[in-house]
């Protein structure tokens, strides 16, 4: 069947859309967040009840909205700066025009908040909350050095708070996972700001590269990569996490990998290629999940 010159523009209106969302980081997200309930949070609980708990549901619904209407609003804020940084995608992400961006935007905000609505008062505060910073990083924190990368990690990794806080889990070793994966999301925060380095010198970004340079932002990305093998060891060594001891120890092998390749790099090719690297160790994260105890989910789901 060809496509008619209408239906093609509405395909590329939707594949549009879906590259300003993030569509693919937001599905990781929301699957993140059911593993991490059935694995780690809940685990004496039945795989079935977990899936099907209709408050769980409105918790992972809100969170991705509410993330999928944040990458809007910075894609609207960062429009010139990626025309710069990134041509291709740029022009892809303006088949959709700034005004359907910002409608849909608000439209995005106000379902998210009606999700939340349906757990409960708190809910519906933590998730204002978490719209408001993100709205408030993308128009004036993410122009700012340390600050801005600081912020975005911690945005990065909010919604599993939300999790934690309905199941009222607060153990040590899901703090020790938070940290790992707060400093790798950071890391990744600071390579990103070597990697766009052009876009943000003209448009007047305030971030690490531009105020203090390149070698003092490798010094800080190096210092938060050493850090990150605090937490992985202390998962390995001290607390039980099952056969995910094998991708700790994967981390902490691309990590010096990473930070080998870091000090060579001196063009963007190659801190695409760092960011690749973490962005592996973030969704090989996610799917490791699955091995603290295989055995185990499989008897709860029988």
């Amino acid at each position: 069947m060809i496509m008619t010159r209408r239906q093609k523009l509405l395909l590329l209106k939707f594949l549009s859309l879906f590259s300003v969302v993030r569509g693919y980081n937001v599905l990781v997200i929301a699957l993140a967040q059911y593993l991490t309930s059935i694995y780690i949070l809940a685990p004496d609980s039945a795989v079935a009840t977990i899936l099907f708990d209709p408050y769980l549901f409105c918790i992972v619904a809100a969170s991705a909205i509410a993330i999928a209407s944040g990458y809007i609003i910075n894609s609207f804020y960062d429009a010139e700066k990626d025309l710069i940084n990134r041509p291709t995608k740029t022009l892809l992400d303006r088949f959709v025009s700034q005004r359907f961006k910002l409608t849909t935007y608000f439209v995005l905000n106000f379902v998210s908040v009606i999700f939340a609505s349906y757990v409960s008062f708190r809910s519906v505060v933590f998730f204002s909350a978490y719209i408001f910073g993100i709205w408030f990083y993308s128009h004036k924190l993410k122009r700012m050095a340390f600050v801005g990368n600081f912020v975005s990690a911690t945005l990065a990794i909010a919604p599993f708070f939300a999790i934690f806080i309905y199941y009222k889990n607060f153990q040590l070793v899901i703090f020790v996972h938070a940290v790992f994966l707060f400093l790798i999301i950071l890391i990744r925060e600071l390579v990103k700001d070597l990697e766009n380095i052009k876009g943000d010198l003209t448009q007047n970004y305030k971030t690490i590269p531009v105020v203090y340079g390149e070698q003092i932002s490798k010094t800080i990305i190096t210092l938060f990569t050493l850090l990150s093998f605090v937490p992985a060891y202390l998962l390995i060594a001290r607390f039980e996490v099952g056969h995910m001891y094998l991708f700790f120890y994967a981390c902490i092998f691309l990590l010096l990998v990473f930070l080998f390749i870091l000090w060579k790099s001196s063009t963007k090719t190659h801190y695409v290629v760092l960011h690749n690297i973490l962005k592996l160790i973030i969704v090989s994260g996610v799917l490791s999940i699955l091995l603290i105890d295989i055995h185990l989910v499989l008897h709860r789901i029988q």
